[in-house]
């Protein structure tokens, strides 16, 4: 009776070290960004879409944004581009997102990009996407 008792005890200890091992694999994130603060931040960069001389500014604010979250959601990685290849199952338009990253960066390290008013839609509905992907509440 005892050996009985003995065994299912140890059998349980197993079972919870297995299930607190299992646990830790699991990656824990909030279910959703701060609503008020993305939203927010979101309006304030569409005001660049205004002007064409302010339009590389949304682009770069957006893309900034996305990174906020990103690191929020605590995705692992030591730039954006790491980052955003873990969160990669997470993005409904993964490509849409990876073409307004690539656009910010050519912004940021090339001096003659021209920017079409279709180039800038493309990349900030791509944000728009990944930042509601993860879980910010924008209008």
């Amino acid at each position: 009776m005892t050996m009985d008792v003995t065994l299912a005890g140890v059998a349980a200890i197993i079972v919870l070290a297995l299930v607190a091992v299992g646990a830790g694999f699991v990656k824990r994130k909030p279910k959703d960004l701060q609503g008020a603060y993305f939203q927010q931040k979101w309006q304030e960069l569409q005001a660049f879409c205004k002007d064409k001389n302010t339009w590389p500014l949304a682009i770069i604010n957006a893309d900034k944004l996305l990174d906020e979250g990103l690191k929020k959601r605590r995705f692992k990685g030591k730039t954006m581009g790491e980052r955003m290849v873990a969160a990669q199952r997470d993005f409904s338009d993964n490509d849409g997102v990876w073409y307004a990253h690539k656009l910010r960066n050519r912004l940021v390290h090339e001096t003659d990009v021209k920017l079409k008013e279709a180039d800038v839609k493309k990349a900030l509905i791509g944000i728009r996407q990944g930042l509601k992907d993860l879980g910010a509440s924008l209008k």
